[in-house]
């Protein structure tokens, strides 16, 4: 039986994703709602494009990078869903940020349709899905994450079993309060740097050789902000999405969420300002008028397509 891995979604990372897999020579399907992402991998030798259905009647595994249980839910419910056609020991591997409760739910349905459902949590973002170098930190039944390690390590560089359904997307959760915080903290000393009369260049340099580093300072300020690139490749909305639910996990936990409800609140700032769909690099630029933005507005309930992961 020749083994097919599926990838759906082929956003920012799912791209990295699904040419990892073209490159190690797995036979590779591939889906997204938009027909200019799928087009790239037309022409691609050994790859090819299918519905979810279709996808879970020939794979043996299918990798999400969509933005979250909503959007898998949209794959794999209903009479054309994954669920329904599905072949019995199906690989469901979740790699999105997503409600680890949901992720359980699912998992318990995928389980009385004899298919398996990993939550694999990322971090490195788009940059490591290109270079296949990606962190997973990994939920589910352990014979079943066991099995899944031939697909992870086509993509990733470190794994990490944590436990039973919905570990792994708890913490990357956690993950996420701490990374996105970092970052808004960065972003303030690197204001009060410049407040100060002191070139933001040679701040970062500063905090790069002393005790103030961070992923922040080292890969995302001179990488995508230094330069005026802004190209950070995730959208303001993603982040606010995935730290609403890191928030919502602390309150669930009654642990203590001070400062990445702080993080969270000038994020939605920017978003009722408009900045929903920007590179989130850009709350680095426009750090000022956020800060002096009125809470009032529209921009959180915008409705929200499908549109990358």
């Amino acid at each position: 039986m020749i083994k097919r891995v599926g990838v759906i979604g082929l956003g920012n990372m799912g791209k990295g994703v699904a040419k990892n897999f073209a490159k190690s020579r797995w036979p590779l399907v591939v889906w997204d709602l938009d027909p200019e992402k799928r087009r790239p991998f037309a022409a691609m030798e050994n790859v090819e494009i299918a519905r979810p259905a279709d996808m879970a009647k020939i794979c043996s595994a299918i990798v999400f990078l969509v933005p979250a249980t909503p959007e898998i839910r949209a794959c794999t419910d209903g009479k054309d869903g994954i669920f329904n056609n599905a072949r019995a020991g199906l690989l469901l591997l979740d790699l999105t940020a997503s409600d680890p409760c949901e992720t359980q739910k699912l998992a318990r349905e995928a389980a009385r349709r004899k298919v398996w459902y990993i939550d694999a949590g990322t971090s490195g973002g788009p940059t490591r899905a290109d270079s296949g170098e990606l962190l997973l930190m990994v939920g589910g039944d352990r014979r079943a994450a066991s099995r899944a390690r031939e697909y992870m390590h086509v993509i990733a560089k470190h794994i990490y079993y944590l436990g039973a359904s919905g570990a792994g997307h708890t913490l990357k959760l956690i993950h996420n309060n701490l990374c996105f915080t970092t970052f808004l903290a960065t972003c303030e000393a690197c204001r009060q740097a410049e407040h100060s009369g002191f070139a933001i260049g040679d701040a970062i340099e500063i905090f790069n050789k002393s005790n103030a580093r961070s992923y922040a300072s080292e890969e995302r300020f001179p990488r995508h902000i230094l330069n005026k690139k802004w190209d950070g490749r995730s959208s303001i909305y993603l982040l606010y999405k995935d730290l609403k639910l890191g928030v919502d996990l602390c309150k669930r936990l009654g642990a203590d969420s001070n400062l990445a409800t702080a993080t969270l609140a000038f994020i939605q700032r920017s978003m009722v300002g408009g900045m929903s769909d920007d590179d989130y690099t850009l709350l680095y630029r426009n750090y000022e008028k956020i800060r002096k933005m009125s809470m009032t507005g529209r921009g959180l309930s915008k409705k929200r397509a499908w549109k990358d992961s």
